[in-house]
């Protein structure tokens, strides 16, 4: 370490145009880092909390159509959720027509009050049934396309004022930086709070954390990549600081275990722990996979049973801790694409289109599923088999960009694209 220069760090560290660092030097160190420096300031939007379930969710388990009838039944013999009875474990009935599935029943609550919107029959306007291709593209924000570099938040943060200096304007929470986030505004990216920090042999961590800062400066920076370094280094602090107190949920919120659901309770934990913080956040954005259901599906005792169950006991959760804060939190579930309507021959679902999505906060006008119902029925299918999609995801991010997060360039986040207006959420 003594010899170690500003070139050398930067060569082992791997760094081009963001700071970060190397298991090599830093054996302890989780997360990479990428922080914008801010200028300007306005008056703070609301917090998106954008949260995207890999692997094709199926809207038809999460969402029942069950007023279809033998429609929805008769082509999901083994796979079907039963009809609201209060004799058996079914659908939470919403409006006479669509039910939960019963392990989302947390969210029965939330619709109620009018704080929980559903928008079924949306998706990706686009033929592909690849995984790749349509999380691209939705990430995107533009079907098709696979040359433009920037995501759809990207555009959005780059195209906006920012609502302070902080360094934790936008972050990625997960083991990956989510493609929605790509662009000039560059994330931060957050595995655990109780992680973020700079680690090594407790012996000569103090020298090193020394000598870093005094290699970039970082008391006094007048170059781009010293601010950037101070910026390193009190991040750090600041996460330091969160995780030196136990996070307890408030309001009696319970979060899933660690272990469940690919660790979205934590995340959802964290999730909190960061908009309460209060340190400028303006974007959160998280992934929850495993949605890929072809075989033994396992729609009310299996595996989407279990991952429905920790989605709807999470998203309560956060909900319920944040209170009052949730006025300015606006929460968005979606998946790249839905299911097939048939049940196939293992018991399972095969890749579709047509899914629904979620929205809480306190800016969505709840209590309502959105969008026009195509039906089940052979004629009204797209591709054969699959739920037709009637309202396009980006008439609903459109809406909420422009409605709650005071987006002034909605041409520019979704090009050669002519947004509809669905009054799903209310104007700030």
């Amino acid at each position: 370490m003594n010899n170690l220069t500003r070139r050398h760090f930067l060569k082992a560290a791997g760094v081009a145009g963001l700071l970060g660092a190397s298991h090599q030097l830093f054996p302890g160190w989780k997360p990479s880092i990428a922080l914008a420096s801010g200028q300007g300031v306005s008056a703070p939007r609301d917090i998106l909390v954008n949260i995207f379930l890999r692997g094709g969710m199926d809207g038809l388990s999460a969402v029942v159509p069950y007023g279809e009838g033998g429609q929805y039944y008769n082509v999901r013999p083994t796979i079907a959720v039963p009809a609201p009875d209060s004799k058996i474990r079914s659908a939470v009935d919403l409006d006479g027509f669509f039910g939960l599935h019963p392990a989302l029943a947390p969210l029965a609550p939330i619709y109620q009050q009018k704080d929980l919107a559903i928008v079924h029959a949306s998706g990706l306007v686009h033929e592909t049934r690849s995984h790749f291709d349509a999380q691209h593209f939705i990430e995107f924000g533009i079907p098709g396309d696979k040359t433009t570099p920037t995501g759809w938040i990207g555009r959005h943060l780059s195209s906006t004022s920012q609502s302070s200096d902080s360094d934790f304007r936008v972050v990625g929470v997960g083991d990956f930086m989510p493609d929605s986030l790509r662009g000039p505004v560059t994330p931060l990216a957050l595995r655990s709070i109780a992680d973020f920090s700079l680690q090594g042999r407790a012996d000569i961590l103090p020298d090193m954390q020394k000598m870093l800062k005094s290699l970039y400066t970082a008391s006094g920076p007048a170059d781009p990549l010293s601010q950037q370094s101070k910026m390193v280094f009190e991040a750090i602090a600041t996460m330091e600081r969160l995780a030196a107190h136990p996070y307890k949920p408030a309001h009696g919120a319970q979060y899933p275990e660690d272990d469940e659901g690919e660790g979205f309770g934590l995340a959802m934990r964290q999730v909190a722990q960061l908009i309460k913080a209060d340190i400028g956040l303006e974007v959160v954005s998280l992934d929850f996979g495993g949605w890929d259901t072809h075989e033994a599906q396992g729609t009310m005792d299996g595996y989407l049973n279990e991952n429905l169950d920790v989605l709807g006991r999470g998203l309560n959760a956060l909900y319920t801790d944040l209170g009052d804060i949730m006025a300015r939190v606006i929460i968005v579930v979606m998946s790249e694409f839905g299911r097939t309507i048939d049940e196939n021959g293992s018991q399972g679902t095969d890749h579709g289109h047509g899914n629904a999505m979620f929205l809480l906060g306190g800016g969505v006008r709840g209590g309502q599923v959105y969008g026009r119902w195509p039906t089940l029925a052979p004629e009204a299918r797209d591709d054969a088999d699959d739920l037709a999609i009637t309202t396009d995801y980006r008439h609903v991010l459109a809406e909420m960009l422009k409605r709650r997060l005071d987006s002034p360039a909605i041409s520019t986040i979704f090009p050669n694209f002519t947004p509809k207006p669905l009054n799903i959420f209310e104007s700030r």
